[in-house]
């Protein structure tokens, strides 16, 4: 069996790896704070549902278990309006717990948030996800990486990495 949603296969191997890494948050932090609910978010969209290896759409539907449960408990309409605007507050909620997040694991869910915003075949969770990768790079003042530089970074390319690569880090 394999636990990731079919769209992640097609990525390169790098890229997959990086959306891996950001799937088990720190520990240390409560359960139900908002990076516990955002990763939630973002395990729906890369991961199977462990319960009934369903793809999961929203952040509101009741199912998924705790590791891939709602990140929302709020009464959703048919097409879940407006989850957009109430996780754009739990990205806020996140945002304001970053001293508490390790930077090592920031990082890794900065570039899944990238993967995530330039791959997903949902339009409108790929859109959102965008966004959120936009808000976490302007966070630490840097600039968004276009797509083609994270394709050619994580190609599953040794030279590509390396171009990108510091020295002290290259083994």
């Amino acid at each position: 069996m394999i636990v990731t949603q079919p769209w992640t296969h097609a990525l390169p191997m790098m890229q997959q790896t990086v959306l891996l890494t950001a799937v088990r948050g720190p520990d240390g932090l409560p359960k139900y704070g908002g990076v516990k609910m955002l990763l939630r978010w973002y395990r729906r969209c890369i991961l199977l549902s462990a319960i009934d290896g369903k793809v999961l759409t929203d952040p509101i539907e009741p199912n998924g278990g705790s590791f891939t449960g709602p990140s929302l408990t709020y009464p959703a309409t048919e097409d879940c309006e407006p989850w957009e605007d109430l996780m754009d507050q739990v990205v806020s909620d996140y945002l304001r717990e970053l001293d508490a997040i390790p930077h090592h694991f920031q990082l890794h869910f900065m570039h899944a948030a990238q993967i995530v915003g330039y791959k997903h075949p949902d339009d409108r969770i790929r859109a959102w996800w965008g966004r959120v990768y936009v808000r976490l790079v302007h966070d630490m003042h840097l600039f968004p990486e276009p797509e083609a530089a994270l394709d050619r970074r994580l190609g599953d390319s040794r030279a590509g990495w390396l171009e990108r690569a510091d020295p002290a880090t290259v083994a």
